[in-house]
C-alpha cells in the first residue's frame, strides 16, 4: 500500500516538473540576461522569513536548501509540500511605466524517513525563469553620395520564455545526536529561449531580420550539506548549517537561427555547436538558527555564487558574483496551547543580494526584499498552510527599475504512514 502511494507521488513530481517548465513566472526584461531569474528554491515558510534556510531544521517542514535537514523528519511521518506564487511588478524608466501580473504552480516536494537516523526527500523545483516582451522604436538616416536623403524608422522587438527546471532526490543521515550530513542530486532540463527582431517601416531600403537563440540544459549536479545542532538548558536551541555545490560544465548545447542576416543558421550540425561553453558556478552558504523556548526563532544566512568564474558563451567574467544576506524571524505565542490564536506562526524577514548578470559590462545596484508571513496549522493535525508576502526592488532608475510584490501560498501535509495499526 505504502509503495503504491510513494510511486504515485514520484510520478506526480515528474509530471509536475514537465508542467511547471511550461509556465511563466515572470515578465521582467532582466530575465533576458544569463539564464534568467535564478530561484533560491525556498519554500513559502522560508520566504516569509527573508529566505533564511541553511540552518533551518524542522520535523514539520521540508527544507530543500540544505539536504542535511532531512534527517529531522519524524520516524512515522510522510510530508508533502505544494507551493504556488503570484507576482505583481511595476517597471519604470525615464519614459514611463508598466505593470505586469504573473503566477503559477512553483514546486512540489516530499519527505519521509528510511530509518530513525536517515531521511529521504524528492520533488520538482525551478532553477530559473525567463519571461519578457518589450520593444524600442528608433530611427537612422539614409545617405546617398554622402548626402542625407531620408529618415528610416524601425522597431526592435525582444521577447523570451522558458527556463530550467530540476527534479531531485536527497538523503540525510544524523550522527551522535548533534550532527547531520546530506546530499541532493539534481537532474536539470529545459530551454532558455531568447528572440529579437528588427523591423523597418520602409522595407525597400533595408531588410528586416530576426534571431532566435536557444540554450538547452540536460545535466546532473549535486549539493552537499551539513548541520550541527544542540539544545542548551532545555529552552535554547542552536543550529549551524553549511551548504556547498561544486562548479559544473552544463551539458545541453546552444542553437541559433537567424533570418535576414549573414550566417543564417547555427544548429546541431554546425561545427561550432559544441564550442559554446556554459557552466554553473560553485556555491557556498552558511546559516545560523537560534530558537528560544519553541517560541521565537531567529535565522541568519549568507551565501555566495562564483558566477564570475563560470563560463557563459565560453567566456568568464561576463557575469558577476552573487552574494545574498538574509535575516528572518518566527514567533509562536504558545505551541502547547489549545487556543488556536496561540499556535499561529507569525513571520518576517529581510534580504539583500547582488544580481549575477551585468548590463553593458556594469553590475547593477543591490537588490533587496522585505517579507511578512503567517502559518496556519490545521486543527488536529501537524499539517500547516503558509502564506507569505514580499516586496522587493531590482535594477536602477537610470536603466529600468523593477518594484515587485510577490505572494506565495504553500501547504505542507503531515501524515502518519509508517506505523503498524493495532487491532
Amino acid at each position: 500500500m505504502y509503495k503504491n502511494k510513494l510511486l504515485i507521488l514520484v510520478l506526480a513530481s515528474v509530471i509536475f516538473a514537465q508542467f511547471a517548465n511550461c509556465q511563466n513566472n515572470t515578465n521582467s526584461p532582466y530575465t533576458r540576461f544569463g539564464y534568467g531569474d535564478i530561484s533560491d528554491t525556498n519554500n513559502g515558510e522560508q520566504r516569509a522569513m527573508g529566505g533564511t534556510a541553511i540552518g533551518f531544521r524542522s520535523s514539520t517542514s521540508i527544507n530543500t536548501v540544505n539536504p542535511a535537514s532531512y534527517s529531522s523528519v519524524d520516524s512515522v511521518t510522510f510530508m508533502f509540500d505544494l507551493g504556488a506564487s503570484a507576482l505583481v511588478s511595476r517597471f519604470t524608466n525615464k519614459t514611463g511605466g508598466k505593470n505586469t501580473i504573473n503566477g503559477n504552480l512553483e514546486y512540489l516536494t516530499m519527505q519521509f524517513p528510511l530509518a530513525k537516523w536517515l531521511g529521504f526527500s524528492a520533488g520538482a523545483l525551478p532553477y530559473s525563469f525567463v519571461g519578457y516582451d518589450f520593444s524600442n522604436r528608433d530611427s537612422t538616416y539614409l545617405y546617398r553620395n554622402n548626402i542625407q536623403k531620408d529618415t528610416v524608422r524601425y522597431n526592435k522587438y525582444f521577447n523570451g520564455n522558458g527556463g530550467f527546471s530540476q527534479v531531485y532526490v536527497g538523503l540525510s543521515a544524523s550522527f551522535l545526536d548533534h550532527i547531520s550530513l546530506g546530499v541532493n542530486a539534481y537532474y536539470m532540463f529545459g530551454t532558455v529561449n531568447n528572440y529579437r527582431s528588427l523591423i523597418f517601416d520602409n522595407s525597400s531600403y533595408y531588410s528586416s531580420s530576426s534571431v532566435a537563440s536557444i540554450i538547452r540544459a540536460n545535466d546532473f549536479r549535486f549539493r552537499f550539506g551539513a548541520q550541527f545542532y544542540n539544545t542548551f538548558d532545555k529552552k535554547h536551541a542552536l543550529n549551524l548549517g553549511i551548504i556547498y555545490e561544486p562548479k559544473i560544465k552544463l551539458s545541453g548545447g546552444f542553437s541559433q537561427i537567424s533570418n535576414g542576416v549573414i550566417n543564417d543558421t547555427i544548429d546541431s550540425s554546425h561545427p561550432n555547436y559544441n564550442n559554446y561553453g556554459f557552466e554553473l558556478p560553485s556555491l557556498f552558504g552558511i546559516g545560523l538558527n537560534y530558537c528560544y523556548d519553541n517560541k521565537l526563532t531567529i535565522g541568519v544566512d549568507y551565501s555566495t555564487q562564483q558566477w564570475k568564474d563560470a563560463q557563459f558563451f565560453s567566456k568568464t567574467d561576463s557575469l558577476g558574483n552573487r552574494s545574498k544576506l538574509a535575516i528572518g524571524f518566527e514567533y509562536i505565542p504558545n505551541y502547547k496551547s489549545r487556543k488556536y490564536s496561540d499556535v499561529v506562526r507569525y513571520r518576517a524577514g529581510f534580504n539583500i543580494s547582488d544580481s549575477y548578470y551585468k548590463i553593458n559590462g556594469q553590475s547593477l545596484p543591490k537588490n533587496f526584499g522585505f517579507s511578512l508571513g503567517i502559518g496556519l496549522p490545521l486543527k488536529e493535525s501537524k499539517s500547516i498552510v503558509n502564506a507569505s508576502f514580499e516586496f522587493g526592488k531590482i535594477g536602477s532608475t537610470s536603466l529600468l527599475n523593477e518594484n515587485y510584490f510577490k505572494f506565495t501560498f504553500n501547504a505542507t501535509f503531515n501524515e502518519h504512514w509508517f506505523f503498524k495499526r493495532k487491532l
